[in-house]
């Protein structure tokens, strides 16, 4: 077992366990920063929010938008992957709109390219750049109108120095969450989620699961994508070595089981709402059962893992990938490799992607 003191020399040890401290420093200013931009959105006459991003700042978007109701604008993931390859698939919608871009550099390929296809096919929108970098191109370009642009910068903090994505996704995810979710205060909720975290980091401080070959993340509703981005942060931090897939509990069972092997490890991301949760516990029960060689764990609620937070699964989303977080760092570093950088040499991927060739789009 890798001793936790030892994974201390990695930044990305480090800020997977800052973030509770981040979340509860940060939860009085945000409040006031998510007013003053509701108060905006309302003024401007938002209508639809398109919520971007690529990667894991794609998954934000749409854990955001899982769920999301009235009051408020409509919400919609269109991940920047997405919306640069075929902007012709995305039509303005009739109401105003507001483009809102979350990135942890603002300098990637994707984000750069969204900026260019909305300066020529909606200048009119308006635009919310979520960004841990006050010096990226999301957060010093100007927007040449006539729609305008807002600013939402998470503490520096949060701006992760490690190649995978922890603490920044949760942030960004929390300030989209308190913009657009009115009815939870942003000052009373991060402390709780920040003592929900301690409690969690606290009792998996030692945990080390031996690394399988396979290892599954499912969950419902928001959590589909918190699973998502956990499934992500194995694959990135073992390069590979661990072959991750997430998926939906009820979605599983329609093909993707059959992947499950005798040393297979498969985490269900309980939903805190009792009526979901069912469905959840339901398929942990028979995965268990037809695959006792396999290792199977809950995480939430009542779950083998208890992670306590707000009771939402859209705010909750950021406890429940603390236990891949961890998982993905130990195992990387159990195989030897860089944690903050595990392509170190290969140039096969980077921490911020760069080097896709934009085209001009014509209409």
């Amino acid at each position: 077992m890798t001793d936790s003191r030892s994974l201390e020399r990695w930044a990305t040890w480090r800020e997977i366990h800052r973030q509770p401290e981040i979340w509860r420093s940060w939860a009085a200013d945000l409040a006031r920063e998510a007013g003053a931009l509701r108060r905006w959105i309302a003024e401007r006459g938002v209508e639809e929010v398109w919520l971007c991003g690529a990667g894991s700042s794609s998954f934000i978007g749409e854990i955001a938008a899982a769920g999301a109701g009235r009051p408020g604008p409509r919400l919609r993931a269109v991940p920047t992957t997405d919306y640069v390859a075929a902007p012709q698939d995305f039509p303005a919608p009739k109401g105003r709109l507001l483009v809102v871009q979350f990135s942890r550099s603002g300098d990637s390929s994707e984000s750069v390219g969204m900026l260019d296809l909305l300066d020529q096919l909606l200048p009119e929108a308006d635009r919310l750049h979520v960004t841990c970098n006050p010096e990226g191109t999301l957060a010093t370009r100007a927007h040449p109108g006539p729609g305008e642009l807002r600013l939402l910068l998470p503490p520096e903090a949060a701006h992760d120095q490690g190649f995978a994505m922890t603490s920044s996704v949760s942030c960004m995810l929390l300030g989209a969450l308190a913009v657009f979710d009115p009815e939870t205060d942003a000052a009373r909720a991060l402390p709780i989620l920040a003592e929900g975290a301690e409690e969690l980091l606290e009792r998996l401080k030692d945990w080390a699961q031996p690394r399988p070959d396979r290892a599954f993340f499912l969950g419902s509703g928001a959590l589909k994508f918190a699973a998502r981005e956990s499934a992500l942060k194995v694959l990135e931090l073992t390069a590979g070595r661990v072959n991750a897939a997430w998926d939906s509990p009820l979605g599983f069972r329609h093909g993707p089981k059959s992947a499950v092997e005798p040393d297979a490890q498969v985490y269900v991301l309980l939903h805190p709402d009792h009526r979901t949760a069912r469905y959840d516990s339901d398929l942990a029960e028979e995965v268990a059962r037809q695959y006792p060689e396999a290792e199977v764990r809950t995480i939430g609620t009542g779950g083998e893992i208890p992670a306590q937070g707000l009771g939402k699964a859209r705010w909750d989303a950021v406890l429940h990938i603390i236990p891949a977080q961890m998982l993905a760092a130990r195992w990387s570093d159990g195989l030897g490799l860089n944690v903050d950088d595990p392509f170190k040499g290969q140039g096969s991927l980077t921490r911020v992607v760069a080097g896709v060739k934009l085209y001009r789009f014509e209409p």
